[in-house]
């Protein structure tokens, strides 16, 4: 069963560089991400570590749960 929209979020473990970090999101944000990895055919833990490498870029990088979020937004809206 999917869970709704609107459910807390949900802490999960993920592979960067080797190094398991948690990143929690709410399931609607963990659907997109895994949308996305699967779109571009590369495992959700590449896809993360590309976000966030992208997000250390930043003159004033966010943490990665909001680059994340922020990533998933811009990719919505991008045409």
């Amino acid at each position: 069963m999917a869970e709704p929209d609107y459910a807390p979020p949900r802490k999960r473990s993920v592979l960067i560089a080797g190094h398991a970090t948690s990143i929690s999101l709410e399931p609607a944000f963990w659907r997109a991400l895994e949308a996305a990895a699967k779109e571009r055919a590369v495992p959700l833990n590449a896809l993360v570590a590309e976000i966030d490498a992208a997000r250390l870029e930043a003159e004033r990088p966010p943490n990665l749960t909001s680059a994340i979020r922020q990533w998933l937004f811009g990719r919505a809206f991008a045409g």
